[in-house]
């Protein structure tokens, strides 16, 4: 009888979402984030499974100190089993490190180097949403083929926008295009006068713009304001979210190429947990973050349900060895170096008269299955792959 009562005994898990909740990335992460997370419970079943799942949040301010400490506060002494989201490269860079160290789980939705999958690759790291590498492919790519064969970067000035920038640039490069130059930008950054000027002046057919959130909005609005778009050049927003399009409105975004791996309006899936999301939100629309946060959350829960255990290796094991399949993302696998594979979608922003709605942003250009998508295993460097 006892030994039944400890085999029914639930186990208690501790979730941390931790991000951004007050700059320039807490419209694309933020509560939100929380909100996903807590979803993903309730849509579990967790506690009909025998799970006591807390979740905690807590704002990494986008600096890596602050992001680290609070990571090593949740392992060490708050019983933290999984960090979830964690968005700005430099800070989740940081929490890889700790989280390897302190043997616990990071499910990162909102980094978005490619580098968590390679030479900084983890066992305890799981890289879900979107990386440097598949929106260089994806909006890189495409802008090269329709005729942006010159460009110029707009860089944010820390981990992200520097890999964002060498990775567009190396598809630009191999697509037969050419960068005649670059500047890097104060992250964050109010005024980009002087650095839109300067691509202005280098007559590159494309300005890249290799920042995101509150960055990419204030440089989208500049250049509209300098007349960028109507001289002759192109934006190409290389990490463009709904609610960056949603705070600029389509007046200023129409045609704007951009890659995401989830858009709310995809499928009749995705519009019915989005809409619920939504009257959670206030109306707004989930991110593609926000979305990673709950289907990374979902498969977690399905590890721990599976093994019966805490133990961060068994469950990186089953989460590893069995195929990620929710409402959101579909069906997709986790490769040896903690990249998520599913499919990535090439979409253009609606101009003012095709859109239907609130919200009605996007039309569907393309989508890459994720084996093209991302990386190829054997070329990321990561060491815990047998090249």
């Amino acid at each position: 009888m006892k030994a039944m009562a400890q085999a029914q005994a639930p186990i208690a898990i501790k979730l941390g979402v931790l991000n951004d909740r007050s700059g320039l990335y807490a419209d694309v992460t933020g509560e939100g984030s929380e909100v996903a997370a807590r979803l993903a419970v309730e849509d579990f079943q967790a506690a009909a499974k025998g799970l006591n799942v807390q979740v905690v949040a807590a704002d990494h301010q986008n600096k890596p100190d602050v992001g680290a400490n609070i990571a090593r506060q949740w392992y060490d002494n708050d019983g933290v089993d999984v960090i979830l989201d964690v968005p700005t490269s430099s800070v989740a860079l940081a929490v890889n490190q700790i989280t390897r160290e302190k043997n616990r789980i990071l499910i990162d939705s909102g980094a978005g180097t490619a580098d968590l999958t390679g030479p900084q690759c983890s066992p305890n790291t799981v890289h879900w949403t979107f990386d440097t590498y598949a929106l260089a492919q994806g909006t890189g790519g495409a802008m090269v083929k329709a005729g942006g064969d010159t460009w110029f970067f707009l860089t944010a000035d820390y981990a992200f926008g520097h890999a964002l920038e060498r990775d567009t640039a190396a598809f630009v490069q191999k697509a037969g295009g050419k960068v005649v130059g670059a500047v890097r930008t104060p992250f964050p950054c109010n005024d980009f006068s002087s650095f839109l000027l300067q691509a202005q002046a280098s007559k590159a057919k494309v300005i890249g713009l290799a920042n995101a959130g509150g960055d990419t909005i204030n440089a989208i609005k500049q250049a509209a304001e300098f007349g960028i778009v109507q001289g002759g050049q192109k934006l190409a927003g290389l990490l463009v979210f709904i609610t960056d399009v949603h705070a600029l409105g389509l007046q200023t975004t129409q045609g704007l190429t951009l890659t995401e791996s989830f858009y709310w309006d995809l499928n009749d899936q995705t519009r019915a947990w989005s809409k619920r999301f939504g009257a959670l939100r206030g109306g707004a629309m989930p991110t593609m973050v926000q979305a990673g946060v709950y289907a990374g959350t979902l498969h977690y829960l399905k590890a721990v349900a599976a093994t019966r255990s805490r133990d961060a290796a068994a469950n990186m094991a089953w989460m590893k060895a069995n195929p990620t399949d929710d409402p959101l993302f579909g069906k997709g696998t986790i490769r040896p170096d903690g990249r998520r594979i599913g499919p990535v979608h090439l979409f253009e922003v609606k101009k003012p008269s095709e859109s239907k709605g609130p919200w009605d942003y996007y039309k569907l250009v393309s989508t890459m299955p994720g084996e093209e998508a991302f990386r190829p295993l054997n070329q990321g460097g990561c060491p815990l792959v047998r090249t």
